[in-house]
């Protein structure tokens, strides 16, 4: 559209599906139109202005009814495009200032169908992880992630050529790759990278973006009750975004029966082992992780927390190093390195190991009970009363909490007779 190129070249349209896509559809076709010839949305419904901001950027806007399935919506819209090829974005996405001429270039390839490129998914703190793939410190590359402090990198497909049999499947974390492999149409990775925005949205939409995507991940289990991918997805909710392990090990080990060598399901299942409580049978699970390939900080995280809980503490100590090691550490995983160190006797390098985590990210609440829990352990007592007070200030407590400032009250009492701190039944300091 704003994009100079020869007459002879491939063309590549936008295509999306939109509903109610707010400040950030401009931000995506902001990001996008100077690259491709033609824009086609797709409005499932929306009560907001989408339909004239796509507009504004000369889209051609066209309505699709909503059935609770994503890939008969997207499909409906590849129907109607025109152009050689197809670059695929949502509202929350936007095309990396160096991907648009990347994309102009790939197109040219012949005997090339589709390409995978990074999405790189901006998170806040208290998700260390997407799936398998730990957060990545954020690089600032683009003026627009700079409120976020990681992101996770995901493959996947945004670029493809317009062929009859490349369409999606599955009505929710819709796929090409089933049509892409069944057609055997050849592939390769691209370059290029998509930042998505939609994991840092505010937590009321996020919420119900996850509900909606739970009950469809149930419908599609229902058609298909013993297909992997859908049993992973719908875990990977529970375990995520549900919090509830119990019920994630259930598909995670569902998952490990139907499709044994699916490392993922393995290593999976052994973190919601550790999160139950159960290490012993969380090692043997994350062993066999391992042993199918998985050699992630993820991985290696999991494999640390299992250690301490069995108070394995140099073992615990040697796990969190590799996720330094491979570049993927995360203010948590530092922090439980330091709480390794504090229990091996390293007492200062594991308090200032947990300090420095907190200050990079000094709203992630957990980091405060580690530091409390070390402090204490320590018989630093001033700090693990400090390190409690920020939390309780944090609010959501939970039943730890409350047997914890108990404990520091005690301590405290015998040294100095004197409250020192209590929650209210809302989790705020009195």
């Amino acid at each position: 559209m704003g994009f100079m190129r020869d007459s002879t070249e491939p063309t590549v349209e936008l295509s999306m599906i939109v509903k109610d896509g707010g400040l950030d559809f401009e931000r995506c076709l902001e990001s996008a139109a100077p690259f491709v010839d033609r824009i086609l949305v797709g409005d499932t419904g929306s009560s907001d202005d989408s339909k004239a901001v796509a507009r504004r950027f000369g889209a051609e806007v066209i309505d699709v009814r909503w059935e609770q399935d994503f890939s008969k919506a997207r499909n409906q819209v590849l129907e109607k495009c025109k152009c050689d090829w197809v670059l695929l974005l949502d509202a929350d996405h936007m095309l990396d200032p160096t991907g648009g001429r990347s994309i102009r270039q790939l197109i040219k390839a012949t005997g090339i169908y589709a390409y995978h490129n990074d999405v790189w998914n901006y998170v806040p703190a208290s998700i260390p992880r997407i799936g398998p793939v730990a957060a990545r410190q954020n690089t600032y590359q683009i003026e627009q992630s700079r409120p976020y402090p990681a992101y996770v990198p995901v493959s996947t497909v945004c670029l493809f050529r317009n062929h009859p049999g490349i369409r999606f499947e599955g009505c929710v974390h819709e796929s090409l790759l089933e049509n892409l492999t069944a057609l055997g149409l050849a592939t390769e990775r691209a370059d290029f990278v998509v930042h998505h925005f939609g994991f840092v949205r505010d937590p009321e939409t996020r919420r119900a973006k996850n509900d909606l995507y739970h009950a469809l991940g149930k419908r599609k289990l229902q058609a298909n009750p013993n297909d992997a991918q859908s049993l992973m997805e719908l875990g990977i909710s529970e375990f995520e975004h549900r919090k509830k392990p119990e019920a994630a090990l259930a598909y995670f080990d569902r998952v490990c029966e139907v499709s044994p060598r699916s490392a993922a399901a393995w290593l999976y299942a052994g973190v919601c082992l550790s999160r139950l409580s159960n290490a012993p049978d969380a090692l043997k699970r994350l062993e066999r992780a391992a042993s199918l390939g998985i050699q992630t900080g993820v991985l290696h995280e999991a494999v640390g927390d299992a250690h301490f809980q069995m108070g394995n503490f140099i073992e615990a100590r040697e796990a969190y190093i590799k996720v330094a090691n491979r570049g993927e550490a995360s203010p948590l995983s530092e922090a439980k390195r330091g709480a390794s160190e504090a229990h091996l006797g390293q007492i200062e390098t594991g308090l200032s190991r947990i300090e420095r985590a907190i200050s990079s990210t000094p709203d992630a609440a957990e980091l405060y009970d580690i530091l409390a829990a070390a402090a204490l352990l320590a018989g630093h007592l001033a700090l693990a009363v400090q390190a409690m007070q920020a939390r309780v200030g944090l609010g959501n407590l939970t039943d730890f909490h409350t047997e914890f400032v108990a404990t520091l009250q005690t301590k405290y009492n015998l040294l100095r007779g004197a409250t020192v701190l209590k929650t209210d039944p809302s989790g705020s300091m009195e």
